[in-house]
């Protein structure tokens, strides 16, 4: 049922791909699908939310009956920066544009459909991981990796529709007659399965990045918690956070619109707007201890939370760039995307972006 998606999409970990090792409170007959839904999201939002259409969609990725309760009781007590409290729900009204660079929705694509501008990321060690929150986010451990380029943008509709129509594959669901929503040029393409991206990244010359790879360009090299720092501010970036300040549902935001939320390197929305799929399946970090069901080559990985919903992790928690969720390579939806990376070719160590006349 999609209103158990509407949570997974945006605060991952724990539920995802229908296998967390967590059992759902037994099916009761006498409800209905949409009274079993807000028996658990009790969040008026998310009661307004539930339709016909959305419960159907919930069957798509929820083919097991798994559920989040208990993963919630590991997010630590002290874990509160991102929680609404009586203070937070009772400001004013954020406006639309909080943070943002560019209009939410214009004309023209400010881009084109050229493959992405890719920016350097050097060789060298960074932390991964932590220790402070979820079990499959840890334990905090040094990685080094060899020189990479990835993509400074998701990547767009645009771009997306410029393959899909050299390759004649299906459409993204929110196309119409093969293209994308009329204003909405610049917002990374979703509805996009992990086979879809790495078809893309492939026609493009590039390939999808590594987990490990997609969280150095996000975090740098000093275990920062957020592509900007270690406070979490709702202006920086497309969280769910931002669109509750804003009090109204949200959507994707045009790529590079928020300046201020950059990642050291100057990689943007590494924090929020969409899911990005990786290349690496969903496995134990080293040291960790506890053990899961769902490791091992069955789900991938997608990195950086989305713009989607507020209602599991009371806002904010799929911010952090250690984050991360996982899912079948089928599975499409309405806040998955992707971005590319590229081998560096040399050990040069001088951050810079490699044009796309380049590539």
């Amino acid at each position: 049922m999609r209103c158990l998606l509407l949570i997974v999409i945006a605060f991952p970990v724990v539920v995802f791909a229908g296998d967390s090792g967590v059992d759902l409170p037994p099916i009761d007959s006498s409800k209905s699908p949409k009274d079993e839904c807000i028996a658990c999201h009790t969040g008026v939002q998310h009661k307004d939310l539930v339709s016909k259409e959305r419960l159907q969609k919930c069957q798509e990725c929820h083919t097991d009956q798994k559920h989040m309760q208990e993963a919630l009781k590991q997010v630590p007590e002290s874990y509160t920066q991102h929680k609404p409290t009586s203070q937070t729900q009772n400001r004013p009204r954020q406006r639309p544009d909080i943070g943002m660079a560019v209009p939410l929705y214009y004309p023209n694509s400010r881009l084109g459909d050229a493959p992405n501008e890719m920016i350097f990321i050097p060789a060298g060690e960074f932390v991964m991981g932590t220790n402070s929150r979820l079990p499959d986010e840890g334990p905090e451990h040094t990685v080094t990796l060899d020189a990479f380029y990835i993509d400074k943008f998701e990547v767009t509709n645009m771009q997306y529709k410029k393959f899909n129509d050299a390759t004649k594959r299906r459409s993204p669901e929110h196309f119409r007659n093969r293209t994308y929503p009329q204003g909405k040029a610049d917002h990374p393409v979703t509805f996009v399965s992990w086979l879809d991206a790495k078809a893309y990244c492939a026609w493009a010359g590039k390939r999808l990045p590594t987990d490990q790879e997609w969280e150095k360009a996000a975090r740098g090299s000093d275990g920062r918690w957020f592509p900007w720092g270690n406070e979490f501010d709702y202006s920086k970036s497309n969280s769910p956070v931002r669109w509750r300040e804003i009090g109204a549902f949200g959507d994707t935001t045009p790529v590079g619109s928020f300046e201020a939320g950059v990642s050291p390197y100057g990689v943007h929305d590494m924090s929020g707007n969409v899911w990005e799929w990786t290349s690496s399946w969903y496995q134990p970090y080293p040291g960790n201890t506890v053990a899961s069901e769902s490791y091992g080559e069955r789900y991938k990985v997608l990195k950086g939370g989305s713009w989607f919903n507020c209602s599991f992790y009371n806002c904010g928690i799929s911010a952090p760039v250690f984050n991360r969720a996982f899912f079948s390579k089928r599975t499409k939806n309405d806040s998955f995307g992707f971005r590319c990376a590229k081998d560096a070719g040399s050990m040069d160590a001088t951050p810079k972006v490699m044009s796309k006349d380049k590539m």
